[in-house]
């Protein structure tokens, strides 16, 4: 792994941290306001802007921003974090996160290369990439090459795919993203509670 790799690993890292340390904070609130350092609704007030903010950052940190492609090796893009450049020769996985806002529906591939390093596809240009890069591995691995894992609703949307594996998908996404933060928030409601 080159330094620059491993420097956009170590950033990734950190602001992964960074998002579950502020999904965490009303637990922390709890322990404090149970030492009697904090009033003892400090993890609800701390848990309401917590789940905001922490799952917008950790569906944000991958995502690109001004994509641009070096050669037919290399998907480079700005996130949140840095500069990250995947591998398309050496995908190890991709995957399809579908997050919804304002009756809309919005698709990510996050796709990782053995090196660790992760990028959330989210423009035209850089899907068709990783489509050819996926189909050049599958070609690959037909002769023994190593095959990157493809989630089945990540191959429908690059069109690789057909079935109801992006439907299934969407439904779970929905239930998941509607389901988790009732469940955390139930949870940092008990807790302010006493």
């Amino acid at each position: 792994m080159d330094p620059e790799t491993g420097r956009s690993v170590a950033r990734a890292r950190v602001g992964s941290g960074v998002a579950v340390a502020v999904l965490l904070l009303p637990f922390a609130g709890h322990a404090l306001a149970r030492a009697g350092m904090l009033p003892q609704g400090a993890p609800i007030v701390l848990g309401l802007p917590a789940v905001v903010v922490g799952a917008l950052l950790l569906s944000a940190l991958c995502e690109e921003h001004a994509p641009s492609l070096r050669g037919s090796s290399r998907l480079t893009a700005r996130t949140l974090t840095g500069e990250r450049s995947v591998d398309l020769d050496r995908i190890a996985s991709v995957r399809l996160l579908t997050t919804f806002s304002y009756g809309r529906t919005y698709r990510t591939l996050l796709v990782r290369d053995v090196h660790g390093v992760r990028l959330g596809v989210t423009t035209e240009r850089s899907r068709r990439a990783v489509r050819r890069a996926v189909e050049r591995a599958s070609a690959a691995a037909a002769h023994g090459g190593p095959r990157p894992r493809v989630s089945r609703a990540a191959r429908v949307h690059l069109g690789l795919g057909t079935g109801t594996g992006l439907a299934a998908h969407t439904t779970a996404a929905f239930l998941l993203t509607a389901v988790s933060p009732c469940l955390y928030l139930t949870a940092v409601l008990r807790l302010g509670g006493g």
